[in-house]
């Protein structure tokens, strides 16, 4: 019989932590942010539209900061290119609210303010999950959504080279 191993339970050594390592950057970073909802247009061509905000440090970006205007079918649209192209298991998107479209309502439905603000961090919640997935990083639409002020939905799927 062979002797069992032992797993080593010996402390990393580690250097002094200074001021600027306390208080710096740190080292790999991402934060996305769904803010500033504006409702658009009258009637049928009513729409909400949402802030996307991104900074980063990681080289896999070409933009380290980036701030873009996303409709609700815009996060359909990222989620259905990275299902079809990604091997990645993509979140679900905050509901459609469909019952809230509905006419005659008594109330605003997709565009009261309650609801609006639910959607939003839903949807900051799904971009967040999505974006921080190491895989989906490298995908060519994630970065289209997050940095280009619009999506050509024409465009060649594939990875981003660093």
């Amino acid at each position: 019989m062979s002797e069992a191993t032992v797993a080593d339970t010996r402390r990393l050594n580690s250097k002094p932590q200074d001021l600027t390592d306390a208080y710096g950057p740190p080292s790999n970073f991402l934060e996305i942010d769904v803010f500033d909802p504006q409702t658009i247009g009258v009637g049928r061509n009513r729409f909400t539209t949402y802030e996307v905000r991104m900074k980063t440090n990681l080289p896999i970006f070409k933009l380290k900061e980036s701030c873009v205007r996303r409709r609700y079918s815009d996060f359909e649209w990222l989620k259905n290119e990275l299902e079809r192209d990604s091997k990645i298991v993509v979140p679900p998107l905050p509901g459609k609210a469909l019952k809230r479209q509905l006419p005659f309502r008594g109330d605003e439905g997709i565009f009261e303010e309650s609801f609006i603000e639910e959607r939003r961090s839903g949807l900051e919640q799904f971009i967040n999950r999505i974006a921080g997935h190491p895989l989906a990083q490298n995908e060519r639409c994630l970065h289209m959504f997050l940095q280009d002020e619009s999506i050509d939905r024409n465009y060649i799927p594939g990875k981003v080279r660093q």
